[in-house]
């Protein structure tokens, strides 16, 4: 799956869809558009602030620009969650594993290791062939009888 297919598949074919199974290439390329959007937002706005700011930096086209990264940041939030929900489920573990692991995250200790857990988690191969949630995103072809 290449870098636009990804794309358009998790937002606008799979936008908040938590069944199913997501591949490496998938969430990766997806992650990338994310930040690659935010990097040009957050140069956007650093060129205006510098451009015209005063003392403060702070202008109306900063601050619109600040708000279009706020709304874009709202609107990536369910992706976001459903394209890592469905890679876990590529792995055979259960998307509630995430979200324990999430809410884990906000504990000041255990950030780094819930962190480093979804991360490992996001970077394994998934199982091959079809498990309980779906078939293989790979190869959707390899039926569960040719393992059996």
């Amino acid at each position: 799956m290449g870098f636009t297919e990804a794309v358009r598949t998790v937002l606008m074919q799979k936008y908040a869809t938590f069944s199913g199974r997501a591949s490496r290439s998938e969430v990766w390329w997806f992650q990338l558009f994310y930040w690659l959007i935010l990097l040009a937002l957050g140069v956007v706005a650093a060129l205006a602030a510098s451009a015209t700011g005063g003392p403060d930096g702070f202008s109306s086209l900063v601050i619109a620009v600040g708000g279009i990264a706020a709304l874009f940041v709202l609107a990536m939030i369910l992706p976001q969650l459903s394209v890592q929900v469905r890679r876990f489920h590529d792995r055979n573990i259960s998307g509630w594993w995430f979200l324990a692991l999430f809410i884990l995250s906000f504990v000041p200790y255990l950030k780094v290791i819930a962190g480093l857990t979804i991360f490992v988690i996001t970077v394994l191969r998934g199982t091959d062939g079809p498990n309980r949630f779906g078939p293989d995103p790979l190869r959707p072809e390899v039926r569960a009888e040719v393992f059996a």
